[in-house]
């Protein structure tokens, strides 16, 4: 079996998904499996899926479901895989020519049960890095120490062991589509560090309909998950106070929107709830302004 699972969600991205394909053909290693994850697509995604598996170029695994939305096409993602490793590769992504390669050799030099996996760097179309690169003097780190201790910025690309990413899946709310993806990634870091490789594994486009770029709408719509991730973040440990502070502000905002009756109650942190009470509702109203701005 090969040692890299390359999953990939998709919603009504045929006119796009092909981008992803013809990247994985180009790869100079292919110990890979491609996994779609067809989360309830109504375009022709099913019939293009098809006509690659019989092209029979690389290994592909194609299955669908009824829509939950990028983390419950995660949650089956991980139900699925059964290689060592994998890596999310969203549907208007995709990856250099020797990004596989990169990364099946820094594993076998470098893996052990002792870490996570491999945290690398995401680039624009031009090779422009993302945000910033990875510390040069540090080998390993988790994902919340690089953002929020060494100060690194942007997107950084993901590549976990598997038996680890079955862990802490994505709960579930009818009618909400999201749920914040670093909910599991923040979790495994409890688990154990994660090795830096300084090297471009994904080439990002940011699309008018990708959820990047809808933040806000899905804030409001999906008030639920937003409210679960701000409680999960406010229990983190080895935080610090100003880390927790804009979670519970977050977190009232989020529960404004569910218009819940315990805000308080249900709070993991009470009394820094109710002291930043009121900045949750100016929070609250900007996002339901903007909203309505923007419509």
């Amino acid at each position: 079996m090969p040692i890299l699972t390359v999953f990939t969600p998709t919603f009504n991205r045929a006119y796009i998904l092909h981008q992803c394909y013809e990247s994985l053909k180009r790869q100079t290693n292919n110990e890979f499996i491609w996994l779609i994850i067809d989360d309830g697509s109504t375009d022709n995604t099913e019939e293009l899926v098809k006509n690659w598996i019989e092209e029979n170029y690389i290994s592909i695994r194609y299955f669908k479901q009824e829509n939950q939305g990028m983390h419950g096409a995660h949650n089956t993602a991980y139900n699925l895989i059964e290689t060592e490793l994998n890596i999310c590769i969203d549907s208007d992504d995709y990856m250099p020519d020797d990004a596989v390669e990169k990364i099946v050799s820094f594993w076998k030099k470098h893996g052990s049960e002792n870490v996570g996996g491999i945290i690398g760097l995401d680039c624009h179309q031009n090779r422009e890095i993302i945000g910033t690169e990875l510390p040069n003097d540090m080998k390993k780190s988790t994902l919340f120490n690089l953002y929020h201790k060494h100060e690194v910025k942007g997107d950084k690309k993901l590549v976990y062991r598997t038996c680890l990413t079955k862990k802490f899946p994505y709960p579930i709310y009818q009618n909400e589509k999201l749920v914040p993806l670093s909910y599991k990634y923040f979790m495994l870091d409890q688990e154990c560090e994660m090795l830096l490789l300084n090297e471009p594994l994904c080439i990002v486009e940011y699309l008018p309909d990708g959820s990047s770029m809808n933040i806000l709408r899905q804030y409001k719509n999906s008030a639920n998950g937003f409210r679960f991730y701000r409680m999960e973040m406010m229990k983190l440990p080895n935080t610090t106070f100003n880390f927790k502070f804009k979670q519970a502000i977050h977190y009232v905002s989020c529960s404004l929107f569910i218009n819940s009756n315990s805000i308080i109650k249900q709070s993991p942190k009470k009394l820094l709830t109710i002291f930043v009470l009121p900045l949750g509702l100016i929070l609250h109203k900007y996002i339901s302004l903007k909203i309505q701005e923007s419509n």
